[in-house]
């Protein structure tokens, strides 16, 4: 299994032009770390946008789902860093997903990433997840390392008392993510598994995107340094 732990924190923002430097700052210098430190966070990487909305996303794995409901990350969220406070005064158009890792296929982490948003209903997520295993074979694909199924928990996803995100209409939505060498084909899946005619038995999704890495931060590497 590919992605590290069974739980997962998705975010993703917009920031203003004017303070986007101080914002890839925070991130860069204190943000990532203080979250991977935490008991229980076992790594978190950073990307940035190459075709999507917002513009930076980040995913931070957890060894399990318990680990974002924790004492340890809810002390953490009720005592931000003046910095953090300041910053994420400025996010816009936040959205913040808990989840639990149900598929994850493949070995090892790519360069650039597909998010696909998918809203399935009570009724119809077991078939859907079927489909789903059939969908997420990366070893059929060129240029694809691995590929995931993220489904959120509603009940822990959404806005705190100090992170702004936005109300999530589509609380229960899924997230597929898909690790490629390169956006080419990563978007080239995307198309052919996800969009048009392709997309069966699934409904166009509720919105696509492709992403660069920035960087990447294991629990290890707070240990060694």
């Amino acid at each position: 299994m590919p992605l590290a732990g069974k739980g997962m924190l998705l975010t993703s923002m917009n920031i203003d032009a004017a303070i986007e430097p101080d914002f890839n700052r925070w991130y860069d210098r204190e943000h990532l770390e203080e979250r991977v430190a935490i008991e229980g966070f076992l790594e978190a990487r950073r990307y940035v946008a190459h075709a999507a909305n917002p513009k930076y996303l980040s995913l931070y794995s957890t060894e399990t789902l318990d680990v974002l409901d924790s004492p340890a990350y809810r002390a953490r969220l009720a005592d931000q860093t003046d910095w953090s406070r300041r910053t994420m005064a400025h996010f816009k158009n936040m959205l913040r997903v808990v989840a639990r890792i149900t598929i994850s296929n493949g070995t090892g982490r790519g360069a650039a990433l597909g998010v696909v948003r998918l809203r399935p209903s009570p009724d119809n997520a077991g078939t859907w997840r079927d489909a789903l295993h059939e969908k997420l074979a990366p070893e059929k694909r060129e240029g694809i390392i691995s590929m995931h199924l993220l489904e959120s928990e509603p009940e822990l996803s959404g806005a705190t008392a100090d992170i702004p995100a936005e109300r999530n209409e589509g609380a229960c939505d899924w997230f597929v993510l898909i690790d490629g060498t390169h956006v080419g084909a990563v978007s080239a899946v995307i198309a052919e598994r996800f969009t048009g005619p392709a997309a069966a038995p699934f409904p166009l999704p509720v919105s696509v995107g492709t992403y660069a890495l920035m960087w990447d931060l294991a629990k290890s590497d707070i240990a060694q340094s």
